[in-house]
C-alpha cells in the first residue's frame, strides 16, 4: 500500500456485523469458561471423595486456577496466529478448542466410575480451554478494537466485557432454570454435565459464524506491505517490553477485582453469608445484567475523556472500597442488600472492564498487537485472576477470610499507581491509514515507521 493511497473505506454495517460476530463469539467462549465456576458446586462431589465441602471446592477451585496456567502457552501461540495470519482465524481455531474441552468435560467419568481419572479428565479439559482462552481474549480484544471507528474504539472495546458477562449470565439462566426443575440429587447426579453439552453446541454454530467475518483493515494493511518474518514473534514483542510491563501491572488489579465479584461472589454468600444456593444464584445473576448494560456507557464515556480517568476512578474505589463491601455482603442475608453491595463493586470494576482491551491493544504496533495484549495479560491472569478464588477459599480454610479483602486492595493499588503514571492511549492511530487520515491521532507505538 503506497504512502498516498486512500484507506478503504469501511461501511457502519460491515463494522457492526464485525462487533456482533466477535462478541457472540466471545460470549460462548467465556461461556464454556465459567460454566465450570458456576456448577462446580454441584459436581464437585462427583470427582473428589471426602467430608469437607470447603475442601472439596478447594480442589475444584484448584483446577480451576489450573487452566490459567494454559493462558500464557495460549496467548503465545494464537497470539503469534492471530498477528501472523490474522485475527479471523485465530477466532476460528479458539472456539474449536473451546468446543472440544466443553464435551471432554460433558462425558467426564465420576469418582465411583473410574476413580480419580474422572478428576484428570476434568484437569485436561481446563488445560485445553486455558489455551483456547489464552488466544481468545487477545484475538477478540484486537478485533473488536480494530474494527471499531476510531472515535469509537472505547465503546467498541467494551463489548468484550459486555459479551463475557454475558456467557456468564447464560451460565447462570440455565443454572436457575435447572435449579428450579431439578432436584439437588439431580443436578449432583447429571444436571450438571447439561450445561457443557450446550456449550459444545453453541460453539459449533459459532465456528459458522466466524468462518463469515471479514479481516480487520488494520492487519490487511500490514500484511499488504510484504513479508516480516519477525511479525508476532517473541523477538518483535520484546522491543516493546515496556508496553508489555504496562499490560502486566494495569492487569493485575482489574482481574483480581473481576474475579472476586463474579466467579467468587457466588460461593461467597453461599458460604459466608449462609445465603441459599438460589438466592446467591440470582443476586449474581442480576448483578451481572446490570454490570454488562453499563459497559457500553462507560466505553462511551472513555470515548469522550480518555481511558485514564476511568481506570484510576476504577483503582481508588477498589483499594478503599473492598474491605468494606466485602465485610458488608459478609453480613448481608436479603437478596435486596446483597444485590445493592453486588452492583457498587461492580459498577467500580466498570472502570477497568469497559476499557481495558482498547488500552491494551492502543499499546502496540499492528505487527505485535494481539501478542502484545495475549501474552502479558494472560501471565497476570494465571498468577492472580486464575488463583483469586483460591487464594480466597485458603484464607476462609486458614480461619483468616478477611485477609484476602486486603489481598484484592492490595492489587488495586498496584495498578492505580501504573494509571496514574502511564499515558492516556485513547488518540492512538492502530494503522497507518488511521495516522494518514490526519485527524490528530498519535500512532501506536513504532507504526508511524512501517
Amino acid at each position: 500500500m503506497s504512502a498516498s493511497a486512500a484507506p478503504p473505506t469501511v461501511t457502519p454495517a460491515a463494522r457492526r456485523f464485525a462487533l456482533i460476530g466477535g462478541s457472540l463469539g466471545n460470549l460462548v467462549e467465556w461461556y464454556d469458561w465459567f460454566v465450570y465456576a458456576s456448577f462446580a458446586i454441584y459436581f464437585a462431589d462427583s470427582f473428589f471423595p471426602g467430608d469437607n465441602p470447603t475442601t472439596k471446592l478447594l480442589n475444584t477451585a484448584g483446577i480451576f486456577a489450573v487452566g490459567f496456567l494454559m493462558r500464557p502457552v495460549g496467548g503465545w501461540v494464537l497470539g503469534r496466529a492471530a498477528d501472523r495470519h490474522g485475527r479471523k482465524s485465530a477466532l476460528t481455531l479458539t472456539v474449536t478448542l473451546m468446543s472440544v474441552a466443553a464435551l471432554l468435560i460433558a462425558v467426564a467419568p465420576t469418582y465411583g466410575q473410574a476413580g480419580y481419572f474422572g478428576a484428570l479428565v476434568l484437569l485436561m479439559a481446563r488445560l485445553l480451554q486455558g489455551l483456547s482462552i489464552g488466544g481468545e481474549y487477545a484475538a477478540s480484544a484486537t478485533y473488536l478494537t480494530e474494527a471499531s471507528a476510531r472515535n469509537r474504539r472505547g465503546l467498541g472495546s467494551s463489548f468484550q466485557y459486555v459479551s463475557m458477562t454475558c456467557g456468564q449470565l447464560l451460565g447462570l439462566a440455565i443454572l436457575i432454570t435447572m435449579q428450579h426443575t431439578l432436584t439437588t440429587g439431580q443436578l449432583q447426579s447429571w444436571g450438571w454435565r447439561v450445561p457443557f453439552v450446550l456449550g459444545a453446541v453453541f460453539a459449533l454454530v459459532v465456528f459458522w459464524l466466524r468462518r463469515r467475518l471479514t479481516e480487520t483493515e488494520a492487519f490487511t494493511e500490514e500484511t499488504g506491505g510484504g513479508s516480516d518474518t519477525a511479525r508476532g514473534s517473541l523477538k518483535a514483542l520484546w522491543e516493546h517490553r515496556r508496553e508489555a510491563g504496562l499490560v502486566m501491572a494495569l492487569t493485575l488489579g482489574g482481574t483480581v477485582a473481576y474475579y472476586t465479584y463474579t466467579t467468587y461472589l457466588t460461593k461467597y454468600l453461599i458460604g459466608s453469608a449462609g445465603m441459599a444456593k438460589s438466592t446467591a444464584t440470582l443476586v449474581s445473576f442480576t448483578a451481572l445484567a446490570v454490570f454488562a448494560a453499563i459497559q457500553p456507557l462507560a466505553g462511551t464515556l472513555s470515548d469522550r475523556i480518555g481511558r485514564r480517568p476511568l481506570l484510576i476512578t476504577f483503582a481508588v474505589g477498589c483499594t478503599v472500597g473492598t474491605y468494606p463491601i466485602m465485610t458488608a455482603l459478609g453480613s448481608a442475608h436479603s437478596y435486596w442488600s446483597a444485590l445493592g453491595l453486588s452492583l457498587l463493586a461492580l459498577v467500580i470494576v466498570t472502570g477497568y472492564t469497559s476499557i481495558n482491551a482498547a488500552v491494551k491493544a492502543e499499546l502496540f504496533p499492528t505487527r505485535v498487537r494481539a501478542l502484545g495484549v495475549a501474552l502479558p495479560y494472560a501471565l497476570a491472569n494465571a498468577l492472580f485472576g486464575g488463583t483469586a478464588e483460591y487464594v480466597a477459599l485458603w484464607f476462609k480454610d486458614a480461619g483468616h477470610e478477611k485477609m484476602f479483602f486486603w489481598y484484592v486492595s492490595g492489587c488495586a493499588l498496584v495498578s492505580l499507581v501504573t494509571y496514574v503514571l502511564m499515558p492516556d492511549t485513547r488518540d492512538a492511530a492502530l494503522s497507518r491509514a488511521e495516522a494518514e487520515a490526519g485527524t490528530g491521532a498519535r500512532p501506536a507505538p513504532a507504526e508511524a515507521a512501517g
